[in-house]
């Protein structure tokens, strides 16, 4: 018989698989034109950009948020978690970025609705008022969405919100192998490097206030915009 603990270990390894079937794979958030201006061109510079990124943007908007709606969920409280799905979209600073966000949670729903689990269906039942058809016109952020199903995986806070830095981490580091490029090698040095911060990644975010959640890069914000008009690119817009 399967442990509890080892079955949400398991549920955390699925939901942050490079497998999952939202598209994040698809996106670059700002990464590829970074590299067509040289502003990322090696490994350190690489590193630099996605610490930078986890510590002032991913810190203080995103995980800063997953402990609000996770909060809100425990609470059943549905009318505050969409509001602060709403402050997370409101976020966003380019087309880009917004679109990844919503076209990603807009898959993870569609994902968690056909999940094959009887356990997963009858937890569904509690979220019924923000899973109805509402969901498609008001956008939800993939943020919001991986809190939810991580809720009904029973995941607590600090795996939820370390589970959303690794995705982020290795996305970023997937995207930065094609196109820097890097090395395997190198690819694998820089994950063990830029984990190293999730920690301090977590505590920022979880010791700020409502009003100081937000944060502003301009040349990932430029990057982003900018990548629409990029002459090649292999990542969407």
């Amino acid at each position: 018989m399967i442990s509890s603990n080892a079955l949400q270990f398991n549920r955390l390894l699925q939901l942050c698989s490079a497998n999952l079937p939202v598209g994040g794979f698809s996106f670059s958030q700002g990464l590829e034109y970074a590299v067509e201006k040289g502003w990322v061109h090696d490994s350190n510079s690489t590193r630099n950009w996605i610490e930078l990124n986890l510590n002032q943007t991913i810190a203080r908007t995103d995980l800063a948020i997953i402990k609000r709606q996770h909060q809100a969920l425990l609470n059943d409280d549905l009318s505050d978690f969409m509001t602060w799905n709403q402050h997370l979209i409101a976020c966003r600073e380019s087309h880009e970025l917004h679109l990844a966000d919503v076209a990603m949670g807009k898959a993870l729903i569609r994902l968690l609705n056909q999940l094959d689990s009887t356990k997963i269906q009858q937890g569904l039942e509690r979220y019924q008022t923000l899973l109805n058809n509402n969901v498609t016109v008001l956008e939800i952020s993939f943020v919001s969405a991986f809190v939810l199903i991580a809720s009904l995986f029973k995941l607590d806070l600090l795996l939820i919100q370390s589970g959303y830095c690794w995705t982020y981490i290795d996305n970023q580091v997937a995207a930065a192998t094609k196109l820097v490029p890097l090395g395997q090698t190198q690819s694998q040095n820089l994950l063990f490097k830029i984990t190293e911060k999730v920690d301090q990644s977590i505590e920022l975010a979880n010791c700020l206030k409502d009003d100081e959640i937000g944060a502003s890069l301009p040349r990932l914000a430029m990057a982003s915009a900018w990548h629409e008009t990029q002459y090649t690119r292999l990542f969407r817009s």
